[in-house]
């Protein structure tokens, strides 16, 4: 018997950060509930001023940070992530469209995925922290 497994999908008119205010990625709100094995399709359009589109998908599972999925570029080029060599597909369509494709979903594939025209996700971490000593004076009474 095949357990139900749930895609859910952060559906956000985007307008990321980086971009001019003609670049935006639209994704439809809906929740996608699949049977594990089966694929799905997750939309996303793209609007932007830039001569060459490159658009990434990012996968954020509950409790943790976003994960780049894949990267795909207008001249047919891209990357995927470690994690997600074999079963995630997408290629740029000339309909400014770049729908990520799932194949034989597990229900580590539950999770929340958003598409960007930019890398939102970095792949390190800088804390900085900021080193102050303060002077404390004290006030002695006089008798």
């Amino acid at each position: 018997m095949k357990l139900w497994l749930m895609e859910t999908l952060i559906i956000l008119g985007l307008v990321v950060l980086g971009c001019q205010s003609e670049d935006t990625v639209d994704q439809p709100l809906k929740h996608v509930t699949k049977l594990e094995g089966e694929s799905v399709t997750l939309d996303c359009k793209y609007n932007t001023t830039s001569p060459s589109q490159e658009l990434f998908w990012y996968i954020q599972r509950t409790e943790e940070s976003p994960k780049l999925v894949l990267q795909r570029n207008s001249y047919g080029g891209g990357s995927n992530g470690t994690e997600f060599q074999e079963r995630f597909y997408s290629v740029v369509e000339p309909l400014k469209s770049v729908p990520l494709i799932i194949r034989r979903l597990c229900m580590s594939d539950s999770a929340v995925y958003y598409c960007a025209l930019r890398p939102t996700v970095l792949t390190g971490c800088l804390y900085l922290i900021q080193n102050q000593k303060k002077h404390i004076q004290g006030r002695g009474r006089s008798g």
